[in-house]
C-alpha cells in the first residue's frame, strides 16, 4: 500500500494538463479547511470549487471496484471507511459554500476537463453579476 500514489496520479496530472492549457488556473493538493489530514486533488480557491479524482478501487468505484480475498474483511472495513470519509468531506465542503465535483479516475479526461471548465466559467460568471 506505501507504494500507491495519493496524489499527481496519471489522471490528476493529465486533467491538469488540459485545465492549464485550456487557459484555467488553479492550486493542487490543498487541506480541507477544517478537515485536518484531508486534501483537494484540484482547487479554484476565489470560485471554492473542489474537484476530487478517486480511484477506482480505494474509493468504490460501482463499475470497477474490485475485493481482494485475501484479508477481504479488513479490506472491506479499509474500503468501506474510505466512502465514508468522501461523503463526510464532500457533505462539510459544501456546507461551506464549496462546489465540490467528483470524478472516477476511469472517466475521459477529456469530459472532466470539460465539465470542469464550465462549472468555473459559470460560478465566475454568477460571482460578476454581484
Amino acid at each position: 500500500m506505501s507504494r500507491q500514489l495519493s496524489r499527481d496520479t496519471a489522471p490528476e496530472v493529465a486533467v491538469r494538463r488540459l485545465l492549464h492549457a485550456s487557459g484555467l488556473r488553479y492550486r493542487v493538493n490543498v487541506p480541507v479547511p477544517g478537515m485536518p489530514r484531508r486534501t483537494i486533488d484540484i482547487v479554484f480557491p476565489k470560485a471554492k470549487i473542489a474537484i476530487f479524482l478517486d480511484g477506482c478501487f480505494w474509493h468504490g468505484c460501482p463499475q470497477h471496484a474490485t475485493h481482494p480475498k485475501a484479508n477481504s474483511e479488513w479490506w472491506r472495513v479499509k474500503l468501506d471507511k474510505n466512502m465514508a470519509r468522501d461523503i463526510e468531506t464532500t457533505k462539510h465542503l459544501t456546507s461551506e459554500g464549496w462546489t465540490v465535483l467528483r470524478f472516477w479516475e476511469h472517466e475521459s479526461v477529456e469530459d472532466i476537463t470539460r465539465q470542469v471548465t464550465a462549472t468555473v466559467a459559470a460560478k465566475r460568471a454568477a460571482t460578476n453579476k454581484h
